[in-house]
């Protein structure tokens, strides 16, 4: 393989790993235009942001089995054509019913990107090659959250926000398109495989029973719940409560994901010097003590917007340390399925982040309250299933530092 069809291979694999999260952070900035337009609230808007996280929890469990069965590519264009289609059905939504309804589907297209770039790494790369395809891929979804809401916020300013919809859309047809022209067919059909009901629940149960599966990622999840209420309810806090411009919006959101993306890179640094199962721990402690200060002064209104922007770094600092680790610590156990262990993985995970966007639209009540109270609760409870847990794992498999999971947004 040519530098060149390096470079053009890792470009299209990075766009279809970004697709799902442009798709998730592009549109935050037009809350309250969508919200105004289609005669709704913010928080009930968040709803459409629910039920996508819904969508990408039920095509990771969908995806895996079609790409072995049917290959790479078949599955690859029907999720990109659904998605394509959803968009402009985004595009043109003359209801808040409707919008939530187009988002879970648009998910569901967006899934396959996401599910069948990981895939193909494995089948265009040599395994010495796939941890140093997969950084330059998890670096493309890194920067998609700084991106996405600046981008969106200054499309949505210029020409409304029906068109972040309509550029969602073109971007998944130039996708479509470069998938077409130019990937490769990478992996032969296993007509073999069943896709009976049965077959695929009993392999995920036989993962699911495994103790350090359930512990790190129910504490994983948990802990990761902060982040999708912060995402669910920051439009409405830092827009509708502090009143700042659309524009300054993306600017903020931007710059608290440096706080995620940042520590995440700091995390391989400390595991130089420390063991992931202690990270996870301190990183922990440090979220619920960071939940319950937010919690306290956001309750009795002691904070303004520079004390809320400080406050959610530092707890996405300790995300970007957590999750790594607890995603590792819960696919190390698994050789032979590994890969039905990283779907379950990712299913729970937004699974419970969609229940606490939910749960932010649902007691929304005009102030900070419900989305810091989520923040600080899930976190406790995070803690809690970690130490709980711990004492059901008989011997623990252990990670080498090379083998660590990155973030998933």
């Amino acid at each position: 393989m040519s530098k060149q069809q390096y470079f053009f291979l890792i470009l299209i694999l990075g766009s279809l790993t970004a697709l799902g999260p442009f798709s998730i952070d592009m549109y935050l900035p037009g809350f309250p235009a969508i919200a105004q337009d289609l005669h709704t609230t913010a928080a009930r808007v968040a709803l459409s942001l629910s039920s996508f996280f819904i969508g990408i929890s039920a095509g990771q469990l969908l995806y895996g089995p079609l790409l072995d069965r049917f290959g790479r590519k078949k599955p690859l264009y029907v999720g990109l054509v659904l998605y394509i289609v959803a968009s402009a059905g985004c595009a043109t939504a003359q209801s808040i019913d409707g919008l939530i309804a187009l988002r879970f589907v648009q998910a569901i297209g967006s899934c396959a990107a996401g599910v069948a770039s990981v895939a193909m790494v494995r089948d265009l790369f040599p395994v010495k090659d796939s941890a140093k395809v997969f950084a330059l891929l998890m670096l493309v979804v890194g920067l998609s959250p700084m991106l996405a809401p600046t981008v969106g916020s200054y499309v949505t300013e210029a020409f409304g926000w029906p068109s972040v919809f309509i550029t969602l859309g073109v971007m998944g047809g130039l996708l479509l398109a470069a998938c077409i022209l130019w990937l490769p067919d990478t992996y032969t059909p296993d007509t073999s495989l069943s896709l009976k009901p049965l077959p695929i629940l009993t392999n995920f149960w036989g993962v699911l029973r495994e103790p350090q599966f359930y512990t790190y990622t129910f504490a994983g999840a948990m802990a990761f719940c902060g982040l999708f209420a912060y995402v669910a309810d920051s439009p409405l806090v830092f827009m509708d409560l502090f009143h700042v411009s659309t524009k300054t919006y993306g600017w903020i959101f931007a710059f608290l994901s440096i706080g995620l993306i940042g520590s995440s890179q700091v995390n391989s640094v400390l595991l130089r010097h420390f063991q992931s199962e202690q990270l996870i721990v301190a990183a922990l402690v440090c979220q619920v003590l960071t939940g319950l200060v937010f919690l306290l002064l956001t309750l009795n209104g002691w904070i303004g917007l520079s004390g809320t922007i400080a406050l959610l770094f530092v707890f996405l600092c300790c995300l970007g340390i957590s999750n790594p680790n607890t995603s590792a610590l819960s696919l190390a156990p698994f050789t032979r399925n590994a890969g039905s262990a990283s779907a379950l993985l990712g299913a729970i995970r937004m699974t419970m982040g969609a229940l606490a966007s939910v749960g932010v639209s649902v007691l929304s009540n005009h102030t900070a309250v419900p989305m810091v109270g989520i923040m600080a609760g899930t976190s406790g409870l995070a803690l809690l299933i970690l130490l709980v847990g711990r004492r059901q794992i008989a011997e623990q498999v252990s990670v080498p530092v090379g083998q660590l999971a990155e973030p998933v947004h």
